[in-house]
């Protein structure tokens, strides 16, 4: 359910410490980045996972807002 999805924005060199089966990203390649390729975010429902401990978490509605900033939109390749 959307409503208690979790958001969180992570840097892209935070990447490589995704556990994607804690996730609803299935891997680095389905990640979603902004325009500079630096950040990227994963969303997931439940627990918050240990690697995602102290980093901020957005709402659904919130996370909009995020994504609708120009250093997430642009040109899809």
């Amino acid at each position: 359910m959307i409503e208690n999805r979790k958001y969180v924005i992570i840097t892209a060199s935070d990447v490589s410490s995704v556990d994607f089966n804690q996730v609803s990203e299935t891997s680095a390649d389905t990640l979603r980045y902004n325009n500079d390729k630096t950040k990227t975010f994963v969303k997931f429902t439940g627990e918050t996972p240990s690697f995602l401990n102290g980093k901020t978490q957005y709402n659904h509605s919130e996370m909009s807002t995020e994504l609708s900033k120009a250093e997430w939109q642009g040109d899809e390749d």
